[in-house]
């Protein structure tokens, strides 16, 4: 329940346009909603500013439509990440409305609109092409958070000229991501050109002693830059949920 809503219903009960009983039937469930395998944490946007997102992986396909339209029941907005294309053609053939992602592997459906709450840009920067599915599920739920969102994606220091021909973009931005694979060198380099916070995802991407990006991981929580902090492999959605909260202060 969006604090707006909750706002809203105390006016009409103030006002006489709801009686005390239509209050109540509105906040029975408001805690959370018991759907058997799945609570519904109805309560998180009061305490977060945002909703429960659901994880699509290791659910079925019928859990998470029942966790949609228990979610709809309050008009909240719904992110599903890590969705598989099988999974999302089972979504919308119960939603009709909802966006499929492919490449971040990310469901949306807004019931209303998204409140603007970012008071800047939040930049998602990306080392090399093979890291877009990361840094498509960050610049997805970054925007379903309310933030203003601009990418800039491969850009990696394999050819370190394409980075600094942005740079003016890079200084713009409130927070940036950076999510880069392989030995994860982007976020110290772009933590060592500007003065913002850098948000720094390591990805699975890379071969050998990369390890399924703990070399990344590894090279990242030892960067040099300072105003650089982590979060773990392949967490785009971690990533800007930490940017959209340092966004918002």
């Amino acid at each position: 329940m969006q604090e707006k809503r909750l706002r809203q219903l105390l006016r009409d009960f103030r006002q006489g346009r709801l009686d005390e009983n239509a209050v109540l039937e509105s906040l029975r469930r408001l805690p959370f909603g018991d759907l058997g395998h799945t609570k519904v944490d109805h309560h998180r946007e009061l305490r977060q500013g945002f909703p429960e997102v659901i994880l699509g992986e290791g659910k079925t396909v019928s859990q998470v439509n029942a966790i949609v339209r228990e979610m709809l029941r309050l008009r909240d907005n719904v992110l599903i990440t890590r969705v598989s294309p099988a999974m999302a053609r089972g979504i919308r053939r119960r939603f009709t409305k909802a966006r499929y992602n492919p490449l971040a592997r990310t469901v949306t459906l807004r019931s209303a609109p998204v409140p603007r709450q970012g008071k800047g840009t939040i930049l998602i920067v990306s080392a090399g092409t093979s890291d877009l599915p990361v840094a498509e599920e960050a610049r997805e739920t970054a925007e379903m958070l309310g933030n203003p969102v601009e990418t800039l994606y491969d850009v990696g220091v394999a050819g370190i000229h394409r980075l600094l021909h942005f740079s003016k973009r890079l200084r713009s931005a409130r927070v940036i991501v950076v999510v880069a694979g392989m030995e994860g060198a982007l976020a110290s380099v772009v933590g060592g050109l500007v003065n913002k916070p850098i948000i720094a995802v390591p990805t699975s991407v890379g071969y050998g002693v990369g390890q399924g990006g703990f070399a990344a991981l590894v090279g990242m929580l030892n960067s040099c830059a300072s105003g650089v902090a982590v979060v773990n492999i392949d967490n785009g959605f971690g990533a800007a949920c930490v940017a959209s909260l340092i966004n918002r202060l």
